[in-house]
């Protein structure tokens, strides 16, 4: 009889009612003696590759006279280290499932008791069925062929060195290794030469103490929850040569830094190991912290933040059970990177203990919502009202977008369009410059959305021919565990656009006019379900001039093949797209939503990058504050820096060290003083700040960013950094970004409860509008629909 968790937790509890009561009088009148048990490198239900680290904390003369028990059978703990009344280390032999560990006495029977739940080190914990077909990578990456899955007929093929296949791995799992590397005088990684010898170039670093030593890196690297893992951290010369098998860390400064990446991924790919700037990030190594790293935390391979977070927390629980537990763990990590900190945060409360979010957004989930207006607005723009010259004129399509225009950035279609204008006699619009859609944007709807087009991505085309064909790319099918399935047998899709009156804002500021406002809502039109779509055209399947040249009705940056249009020329509104609650609910529910709950110390630095462009927008520091504010009611553990980098070569100064050592002194007054809280316990370093492009301090303190999410006369920092919207805000929507589907009220309440300021539209108008809202218009005062 398998017996469940909570039974197995009701009988440990009466062990230790029984280990109370002695045979004799005595020990019947004596509580048993105190005896902690911790687990340390997990949560108890997470734990993976069937070992766990334990501590035991009570008087040394007891933790001598007790022994543990596993599943009942006698068990032996490699204790790693000991400081008299506390003794920690590994315990092996763990079935997969629920395991039973007792901590017991001779004399006075269970002093302590835990369910242990192990979980295989291939994965998955809590993610769901992992994905097939999936691209092994350790050969490309590392040079090594993966483990060959025993009983698997299908999967990545596995070769010998004369190229003929030997089996199948569905895992890509390795054997970990370990190599020494150094950092050279020239800014690079090497290999320590192979005979010890002390190579001519070796660079030297200065720790967090002031100690210089030689810059000499242990590197493991392995697979875990079937993505390559890293674990880097200083060490000597001597050791590299003399103990290399030894797991040396008298120059870790017990300091663990996460080092999450960006990218946008669609899945089924082991991904790619970037070593120089994350893995081995030297500006962090150097100082002598231990850098943990996983391909499965790069967004760029997928963006299942369930998964990543699983991932994460793997990892991490195997660099504690090899190295021990850190002081703190910090997260750093840029765009994608610096999401997977806010939502782990959330979610996995105890991952990272602190962090420095880079060009961060809320989360990749609610970016869809206006990103996927992007290309509806821009083809309205380019072609469907064409004839309008007010759209000739860059700066004006952020009236519609929200986002900047400047024609400093050249639309690199509008040569396209120009050729194709005299070629067919197309009359597709031409504005010299482009919006942020246009330069960092272009093709993110179509990577969301469309099944069919992630399968040109270069690194799927690895997996021998045909075995990808079947796969339906896209985020919603890369999320189909979270998101679920449909009537058509896709994946839920999340977009709606329902109700939103593009452009409404602009048009009660009187930039556009009433006709204007009508006649895009009735055009702009939605996006077909994923099972409608068809592939990418030009610039996506083939961006070749000459091909274009010969298929000049392939042209489509805007992926208008795939969106619901008007047949009529507008006579009949354009539908709209309706995106599943079910999959709504589901992205809250599942915590790819950031809800605004992340109470560790949060440094969010980014450089100002808005005159190139950027898809990194400055908003989104104060779209995560403001919904920190509504989930717990304050910001104090956010720090929001801005560093100017317009005009630079190389985007801008790099506040990280900076950052780095603010948390450091932030945590050590964590450490020091426990029974405050965080914001008590902040330095004065930490502050809302603002950077000039050499990294010099224009301005901080608490009224820095006043005007941004308050009416207060504009802070300093406000002042020299201009802030631009998104294509939602324009519709009326708040900063937050977290509607994915509004509450919709009649037009004629619209009309009655100032939506429209002072309009009143004649008798044509009020009929165009209840026409093309005939199921209403967003109301955002009333919460998202689509959140449980």
């Amino acid at each position: 009889m398998r017996l469940s968790i909570g039974a197995k937790l009701l009988l440990a509890a009466g062990f230790l009612i029984l280990a109370g009561c002695g045979s004799s009088s005595d020990s019947a009148r004596r509580p048993p003696p105190a005896l902690q048990l911790e687990v340390v490198s997990s949560a108890p239900e997470w734990v993976s590759g069937g070992d766990v680290r334990i501590a035991l904390e009570g008087d040394a003369a007891l933790l001598d006279q007790v022994s543990l028990k596993l599943n009942g059978e006698q068990a032996v703990a490699r204790w790693q280290t000991d400081s008299g009344g506390r003794r920690e280390g590994l315990v092996e032999g763990l079935v997969i499932g629920d395991n039973l560990l007792h901590v017991e006495h001779p004399r006075h029977g269970v002093l302590a008791s835990t369910v242990l739940v192990n979980h295989p080190i291939t994965g998955p914990m809590f993610s769901g069925p992992q994905q097939q077909p999936f691209v092994c990578m350790t050969v490309h990456e590392l040079g090594r062929q993966p483990l060959v899955d025993e009983g698997v007929s299908e999967g990545f093929p596995v070769e010998d060195e004369a190229g003929n296949v030997v089996g199948y791995s569905r895992n890509c799992s390795i054997e970990p290794f370990t190599e020494y590397w150094y950092r050279t005088t020239a800014n690079s990684y090497a290999k320590l030469p192979a005979d010890g010898s002390r190579p001519a170039d070796l660079a030297t670093t200065e720790l967090l103490d002031g100690t210089v030593v030689d810059f000499v890196v242990r590197w493991e690297r392995g697979t875990i929850n079937r993505f390559i893992y890293s674990y880097a951290m200083l060490t000597t010369l001597e050791q590299a040569r003399e103990r290399p098998e030894a797991l040396d860390t008298d120059l870790w400064n017990g300091r663990l830094l996460y080092r999450f990446q960006g990218g946008v991924g669609v899945g089924h790919s082991q991904g790619r190991l970037d070593y120089n700037r994350r893995a081995l990030h030297p500006e962090v190594l150097g100082l002598g912290y231990a850098i943990a790293y996983s391909t499965g935390n790069r967004t760029g391979e997928h963006y299942n933040l369930e998964l990543g977070g699983e991932t994460a927390l793997m990892v991490k629980e195997h660099f504690i059970k090899r190295y021990g537990k850190p002081l703190y763990t910090v997260g750093l990590g840029e765009s994608g990177g610096g999401i997977q900190q806010y939502i782990y945060a959330q979610n996995f409360p105890g991952l990272i203990d602190a962090g420095v979010p880079v060009q961060a957004y809320t989360d990749m989930v609610t970016q869809t919502i206006h990103i996927g207006d992007c290309e509806l607005l821009e083809h309205y723009m380019d072609y469907t009202d064409a004839d309008n010259s007010k759209w000739h004129h860059t700066p004006n399509r952020s009236l519609l977008v929200g986002l900047h225009a400047t024609d400093n950035v050249p639309d690199p279609m509008a040569a396209a369009k120009q050729m194709l204008n005299q070629l067919t006699g197309s009359n597709y619009g031409i504005a010299p410059g482009s919006t942020e859609c246009i330069e960092s944007w272009r093709g993110l709807t179509p990577l969301a959305l469309n099944p069919l087009f992630g399968s040109v991505r270069e690194q799927q085309k690895m997996h021998p021919p045909g075995i990808m064909d079947s796969v339906r790319w896209g985020h919603t099918e890369d999320l189909i565990n979270i998101y679920g399935v449909d009537g058509s047998g896709h994946a839920r899709s999340l977009f709606d656009n329902v109700g939103v009156q593009y452009g409404l804002q602009s048009f009660l500021a009187g930039h556009i006019t009433a006709d204007e406002f009508l006649d895009l809502n009735a055009r702009v039109g939605g996006w077909k379900h994923p099972a409608e779509m068809v592939q990418e055209g030009f610039p996506f399947i083939n961006s070749s001039i000459s091909y274009l040249q010969q298929n000049p009705d392939d042209f489509d940056p805007w992926s208008r093949r795939n969106m619901n249009l008007s047949a009529d020329g507008g006579i009949t509104p354009a539908p709209r797209t309706e995106g599943d609650l079910l999959a709504m609910n589901a992205a809250y529910q599942s915590g790819q939503v950031f809800r605004g709950e992340a109470e560790i110390p949060l440094i969010d630095w980014r450089p100002y990058l808005e005159e190139v462009l950027d898809m990194h927008n400055v908003h989104q520091s104060f779209a995560l504050r403001q919904r920190m504010l509504d989930g717990v009611g304050h910001h104090d553990n956010q720090i929001i820096w801005f560093t100017d980098a317009r005009g630079t070569e190389d985007n801008a100064f790099d506040q990280t060290p900076m950052a780095l050592a603010v948390i450091d002194e932030w945590m050590d007054n964590i450490r020091r003083h426990p029974q405050r809280s965080i914001s008590d316990n902040k330095p004065a370093s930490a502050q809302d700040s603002c950077f000039d492009s050499a990294g010099q301090l224009i301005a901080a303190g608490e009224q820095v960013w006043n005007g941004v999410l308050d009416s207060h006369e504009e802070g300093a920092c406000t002042a020299v950094f201009p802030l631009y919207t998104t294509s939602r805000m324009v519709a009326g929507a708040p900063i937050q970004g977290n509607y994915f589907k509004c509450a919709l009220k009649p037009v004629e309440v619209a009309l009655a409860d100032g939506t429209y300021g002072d309009w009143q539209p004649d008798g044509a108008q009020m009929a165009r509008l209840k026409q093309i809202f005939a199921d209403g218009v967003c109301d955002y005062s009333k919460p998202d629909q689509g959140r449980p």
